[in-house]
């Protein structure tokens, strides 16, 4: 088992969005957490992440989305994800998500869903047990 010290993140804005706050703030508690964060910066495209996964050796590729453009980014990155050899990696995204698209999410892969107003603690905990 990986241990906390071990877990590489990347924590990365896709697209146009420009509210980077709360995914500084998820990058912190991932931080004090024991994880290892690259943390993209904002306007990201779905190549550069998954370039920066690659050559980062990731365990987790987590989103941070609050533009409402999730959807159609995901369908971008996902096919990218997995042409890179990345689909046994963690995919998660956390961010403005209604509840409607949380079922397609997890179709495309990105199986840990955060909403705005997830507690910490629990995409910590999350992570912790999820990589292996």
């Amino acid at each position: 088992m990986i241990t906390a010290k071990h877990i590489r993140v990347l924590l990365a804005k896709p697209g146009l969005d420009g509210h980077d706050q709360g995914a500084k703030i998820v990058v912190r508690a991932m931080m004090n957490a024991g994880f290892e964060v690259i943390y993209t910066g904002l306007r990201q495209t779905p190549e550069q992440i998954t370039r920066i996964a690659l050559q980062e050796d990731v365990d987790v590729i987590a989103l941070s989305s609050m533009a409402g453009s999730h959807l159609p980014f995901c369908r971008k990155l996902r096919p990218l994800l997995e042409a890179a050899g990345l689909g046994d990696k963690l995919w998660m995204i956390g961010g403005n998500l209604p509840a409607q698209d949380h079922e397609e999410l997890r179709r495309l892969g990105f199986v840990g869903i955060f909403p705005t107003g997830s507690r910490l603690d629990d995409i910590t905990q999350y992570v912790r047990e999820k990589v292996q």
